[in-house]
Formats: structure tokens, C-alpha cells, sequence
């Protein structure tokens, strides 16, 4: 989708993601709640991720690798992050 688009149509999401079309209206509303992504219908209806969209992504891969179980506290705040303390598998922080 955004491999490809800047703003990826709602109808392309709904075929990538092998969806009927009102079972992907849910999650991508439900998405959209939490601000992962952010609604763009200037040029068409579509979609695109947001940075706490990205941020969500790469923590979830981080956890399908097993690279971390958990989340901490946030432990500093920078210009354009913020840091966190993470739990690894081997107990680790």
C-alpha cells in the first residue's frame, strides 16, 4: 500500500488485506480511533499511517522476534521521541 501510495484508497486496503469491505471499515475505523493512521479525502478516500502508526509496527515486530515481552515507564522526552524502558525475554531492561 504505502510502498506504492502516499495516501493508500480505502478499496486497495479493503483487497490487501482480503477483507469484505464492512469488516475493513471496522478495523480501519478502530485504528483511526487509537490514531494510527489518519483519514485523507482530499484527492480520494484513503488512509495513511501516522508516527504512532510506525511506532506501533516496529514494537510489534520487536515482540514477533522475541526480542522484547513488555513496556515500561517513559524515561525521557526528546525533540522528536520519546524514550521508554523495555522489558527484553531474558528479563533484561
Amino acid at each position: 500500500g504505502m510502498k506504492n501510495h502516499e495516501v493508500v484508497p480505502t478499496q486497495l486496503i479493503c483487497n490487501i488485506a482480503g477483507l469484505k469491505h464492512g469488516g475493513a471499515r471496522k478495523l480501519i475505523s478502530n485504528l483511526h480511533r487509537n490514531k494510527l493512521i489518519y483519514h485523507d479525502a482530499k484527492k480520494y478516500d484513503g488512509y495513511r499511517l501516522t508516527y504512532l502508526g510506525y511506532d506501533y509496527l516496529a514494537l510489534k515486530a520487536f515482540v514477533a522476534r522475541g526480542k522484547i515481552k513488555g513496556v515500561g515507564n517513559q524515561i525521557g522526552v526528546g525533540k522528536e521521541s520519546d524514550i521508554f524502558l523495555v522489558l527484553t525475554e531474558d528479563d533484561k531492561e
